[in-house]
Parts: structure tokens; sequence; C-alpha cells
């Protein structure tokens, strides 16, 4: 089904692209400007079986994304910048930022360098648990245990399944249900004792994996030193907000900014939510990052930015550079807004 998905994706990129529409949509759709998200940026892996492979892009496709900003004069800015943009209604030049959530290594390793070469600024949300190396990335630990074995053997309900794991597809289908199966679970608590027994089975350290996989907090200060980067806040254990009480959601909040704050002896002002979608972030948690202090915080609900958003700040959508979709022939598609409006039925801001 997510294959069929993705799919039907690029194919309606590939018809925006060769019709020339986001040529004629652009005026209308392209908004004041954009902010993109993107996860992992490192070197492309061979590996048959991928299955986060929408969470990371090569350096190579930033390069491009950021020299085709450049020749279309779009500024590339700062989300403090990008606020006071929209606060001031300075719409005369378009304008991009560029958001990486999670804080990942590679993000220092690989998205840094490339960034540099264009002097372009960058946000990256930390998940403070990620940073002491505490975390679970439960769908990286998701991808380690099917890619190990041949066979999972689940309990999903009353039902006890054994699941497919012999080839590249199989893992896939294997994948697609489990993680699905996770990201449904009621509470917090579940997904944690369910991924556990998982890893506890198969063989996977979540904690090393993490430790592996995420900037540690002298690497957070490393990162931070530098004046093109913007260290946010992303939680402290990437948690589902709008599944939790209104006080843990506002502590999952208050205590990652805290904690990065403490870290770097400076103002953490920005905030992306884990997961970011309508099932994650709502109305309430919109109100909550407002009441918080923040001045900006982002979803990762596909939009291009317009002067409404300046109403909006807690709630501002990103347009996602897709590892799916890693074709320089989309890029003026969706720096048209053509894409995004599609997606959201052609209403210039989402609903809620």
């Amino acid at each position: 089904m997510k294959q069929l998905r993705n799919n039907v994706i690029r194919a309606g990129l590939e018809a925006l692209y060769f019709s020339g529409a986001h040529h004629l949509l652009r005026p209308l759709l392209s908004g004041v400007g954009a902010i993109f998200m993107l996860h992992h940026v490192r070197p492309a892996r061979g590996a048959a079986f991928q299955p986060n492979r929408h969470l990371e892009v090569t350096p190579e496709f930033l390069r491009a994304t950021l020299r085709h900003l450049r020749a279309r004069e779009i500024d590339i800015v700062s989300m403090d910048e990008l606020h006071e943009r929209l606060v001031r209604r300075r719409f005369d030049r378009r304008f991009a930022a560029f958001t990486l959530d999670d804080g990942y290594r590679d993000n220092l390793d690989f998205a840094l360098p490339v960034l540099r070469e264009f002097d372009a600024p960058l946000a990256v949300y930390v998940a403070s648990d990620f940073a002491e190396g505490t975390g679970r990335l439960w769908w990286e630990a998701l991808e380690a245990v099917i890619a190990k074995t041949e066979q999972i053997e689940v309990t999903i309900g009353n039902a006890a399944l054994r699941l497919d794991a012999t080839t590249p597809a199989a893992k896939q289908v294997a994948f697609d249900r489990l993680h699905d199966w996770l990201r449904a679970l009621p509470g917090e608590h579940d997904l944690k004792r369910e991924i556990e027994a998982l890893c506890t089975k198969y063989g996977v350290d979540m904690a090393a994996l993490c430790r592996s996989l995420c900037l540690s907090w002298d690497e957070v200060k490393t990162f931070a030193a530098d004046p093109l980067v913007t260290i946010g806040a992303h939680s402290v254990s990437h948690c589902n907000l709008a599944k939790q009480s209104e006080a843990i959601a506002t502590q999952e909040m208050a205590v990652s900014r805290a904690r990065i704050e403490q870290a770097l002896g400076r103002n953490v002002q920005h905030l992306a939510y884990p997961y970011g979608d309508r099932e994650a972030a709502g109305e309430r948690e919109f109100v909550l990052a407002a009441s918080a202090g923040f001045k900006t915080a982002v979803t990762t609900r596909p939009g291009m930015l317009f002067a409404e958003n300046a109403g909006r700040m807690t709630a501002l959508p990103r347009v996602s550079l897709n590892g799916n979709y890693q074709d320089t022939r989309i890029l003026p598609v969706l720096t048209s807004g053509a894409a995004t409006a599609m997606w959201n039925g052609f209403r210039r801001i989402a609903a809620a």
C-alpha cells in the first residue's frame, strides 16, 4: 500500500513537471516562502531493504536543492529571520529555511558542509533523550530487527503472527505492518513495551543504535557553535504529543527546551513537533507551544508559507525533501507550491 502511494505521488510530481503546469500555478501557489524538512543527510546506502529511505537524502541532492533556490534568487534564511519576515510582512523577496529533525550525527558530518558552501542557515531540532544517548528511535530499531531475520514472530492483539522476512519485498511488507501497528498503539508505554520486546527477542540494542546515529551533547555544542546553526527543541522522548495529557505534553516541550538551554547556554525559541502530522499535533499542541513562548513551531503538514501563516506561528507547514523522490526535476515543482497545494485541496492554509 505504501509503495502504491509512493508511486502515485511520483506520478503526480512527474505529471506536474512534464505538463508544465507548475509554471502556470507558481504565481498563485508559491506563497512568500517555504520551510524545507529533512532528517538524515548522508551518502546513499546500497542495502536492498531500506524502509526508512524517505527520511534521508544525499549531500548531492541537498546541494542541488540549494543551487536551485539560489538560481531562483530565493533567500535562504534562519528561523529567526523567517519569523521576523512573516511578522513584519517583508515579502519583497521569497525566502526558504532548512530544518532537520531529531539531531542525527550525519547532519553535522554531511549537511553542514554542504550548507556552508551556500552560506545557508539551518535549524536542527534535537530530542533531548537522543542527545543523552537513551532515546528510542523505534523506527530505526524496527528496521534493524527485520533486516537481521527471515521471520518475525509477534502478537498483535490476541493474534500470534509469523511475518515472512526472507526477501527485501517481504521485509518491506512486514515493516509496513509493524510500523503502522506501533504508531497506532494508544500510549507511549505501549509502544515502548512492544518495541523493546522485539529488540530483546531479535538482539537489537536500541541504546547503542541511538548513540551511533545521534549527536551527543558535546557534538550538539560543536554544531551550535557554527553561526549558521540554530538548535531547536523536539521534545524529550520524541513522543506523540497529541496522545499525552496536557501536563505531560507541556512537560515534554519545557524539559526538552530546558535541557538544551542548559547544555548550550542560550535560549531555545523554536520547536518541531515529533511526527508532526494531524494525529500528533493539533490545535491543543499549537496553543501549548505558543503559551510556552516558542517563536515558531513546525509541523510535518505539507504547505508553502503565505502571509496568513503569520497568525499561526506555532502551526507552520513544511515541504519535505523526501528520499524517495531525489530527482532534480521535481525541485521546480516543489518550489512552485503546486505539489503541496494539490495535497491540501488547493487551500492556502491546510485545515487543522
